[in-house]
């Protein structure tokens, strides 16, 4: 078992990956509100929201995989599944349970081919799931940070 000091250290690793990838999001949502949504997209427009979709994928990814489990390990909280680790953030009052499961659904469905028919539906889904997202994030930091898990530039 890794001593906590490393942990930490880790954590504190993957949420400075995670504020850059944030970084990445925020931009991407700015320019696909410009886009909004539709039937028909240019090449140009569905290249934004490509990168945007990626980059949803991305950041739930980096969340979900290191950020809850590290928070996890060094609470010494035992989630074996993704649902146990969702209901323990609601329990910490991190995040709702629900919104997590539908941020992973989603960054699931974004990871899986899709028809061209569906596009606008996901396009809509990751722009609203974005918003709740980055407000999760913002939340984890400021529980990692009253609760002195690791120093975090909390913002």
């Amino acid at each position: 078992m890794k001593n906590e000091a490393l942990m930490k250290k880790e954590l504190k690793e993957d949420f400075d990956r995670l504020a850059q990838t944030v970084t990445m999001l925020k931009y991407s949502l700015q320019q696909c509100h410009k886009i909004g949504t539709k039937t028909d997209y240019s090449l140009e427009e569905l290249d934004k929201f490509e990168s945007f979709t990626s980059r949803f994928a991305r950041t739930s990814d980096i969340y979900t995989q290191k950020i809850m489990k590290g928070i996890i390990i060094i609470l010494r909280e035992e989630a074996k599944t993704f649902i146990d680790k969702a209901n323990l953030f609601e329990k910490l009052e991190i995040s709702k349970a629900e919104d997590l499961k539908l941020i992973r659904d989603l960054r699931n469905e974004i990871s899986h081919e899709y028809k061209l028919d569906d596009i606008t539906e996901i396009f809509e889904a990751v722009i609203e799931y974005s918003d709740k997202l980055i407000e999760v994030i913002e939340r984890t930091k400021r529980f990692v940070d009253v609760e002195k898990l690791v120093l975090l530039d909390v913002t």
